[in-house]
């Protein structure tokens, strides 16, 4: 039974799986979710979701600390940049660096910290960190879960 947390797409506009990918670049998902999407129900929907929400906070979560909820959420308003509210605050940061592409990017004017171990990194070696431990959680999930399963 689905509570509708989070039926939104996760879909961010750079498909690797129409050139044969197993999971997609952009999204992270795997072939079998993107091409089947449209027809999973709420609840299937919410499960891919939520697998992609937990690895993204345990990625940010490493890296960055959320210190104004309110202030990072007016902002990307202010920004137009399209997140999804349902998910947590610190996966709205994930829409946030998807983007923007300055190094220059003041990301305590939208009410986040780096954590000091991180800080010495620029937002694009931050950014291709987290794609590359993103991309890396959802393979080995792929991996151990999926890929023996004879479901896609």
């Amino acid at each position: 039974m689905s509570n509708n947390f989070l039926i939104k797409t996760p879909c961010i506009g750079i498909c690797s799986t129409t050139y044969g990918d197993e999971i997609c670049r952009g999204c992270k998902r795997f072939s079998h979710e993107v091409t089947s999407w449209i027809k999973y129900s709420d609840e299937e929907k919410d499960n891919v979701n939520r697998r992609l929400q937990s690895f993204k906070k345990l990625i940010l979560s490493e890296k960055f600390l959320i210190s104004d909820k309110n202030l990072l959420k007016k902002s990307l308003d202010e920004a137009k940049i399209m997140y999804n509210e349902k998910l947590e605050p610190i996966c709205w940061l994930f829409d946030l660096l998807r983007a923007v592409s300055q190094d220059s990017l003041d990301l305590s004017s939208f009410g986040i910290k780096v954590k000091e171990s991180y800080s010495e990194n620029t937002l694009s070696d931050l950014k291709d960190l987290i794609n590359k431990e993103f991309f890396e959680l959802s393979s080995a999930h792929y991996q151990r879960y999926i890929k023996n399963l004879n479901i896609i």
